[in-house]
């Protein structure tokens, strides 16, 4: 790196801060009561087990919950490529999730929101190299729908903690 980026990403450093940016999770920041204080709703079926699952790497796991986190998450199956022969080869998967995160205590609504996502995968090889590429995809879809809450969770604690709102 050459002596002009250097002084470059400095400043660019010292300009964040000068504006008030702050790391949502750094000490005292507007999202670090959601770090190991949000207890998903438990799973009902394997999407659910996989979104609480990415939850909780993200946020943390918790033994005292501030927040609560309701959840229900839908999922469309649709045959994307289709040979001359009517085999489809490829599928589309979707995916909606909506969400409230809720006061553990008052059960009030914090935030809420839906959030879509999709993946995709093949089935051209052998029936079990299709569960898995099905399985998989499934996997890719709801981790991403749970990264999705997260970000909506800690924008909503920017917004909460720039307005001057406790909690």
């Amino acid at each position: 790196m050459s002596s002009s980026d250097r002084r470059a990403v400095l400043g660019l450093i010292l300009a964040l801060g000068a504006c008030g940016y702050a790391p949502a999770f750094a000490p005292g920041g507007p999202a670090t009561p959601l770090l190991e204080g949000v207890k998903a709703d438990p799973p009902a079926d394997r999407a659910g087990f996989d979104f609480v699952q990415r939850i909780e790497e993200r946020l943390g796991r918790t033994r005292t919950p501030r927040f609560r986190l309701t959840y229900a998450i839908a999922t469309d199956e649709a045959g994307l490529a289709i040979t001359p022969e009517n085999a489809i080869t490829r599928y589309h998967v979707t995916g909606r999730v909506d969400w409230s995160l809720r006061d553990a205590g008052s059960d009030a609504v914090l935030a809420s929101g839906s959030e879509t996502a999709f993946a995709a995968f093949a089935a051209s090889g052998t029936t079990v190299s299709t569960a898995a590429a099905r399985q998989d995809a499934y996997l890719r879809l709801v981790r991403s729908l749970a990264d999705r809450v997260v970000t909506q969770l800690v924008a909503a604690s920017a917004v909460t903690a720039a307005s001057g709102d406790p909690g």
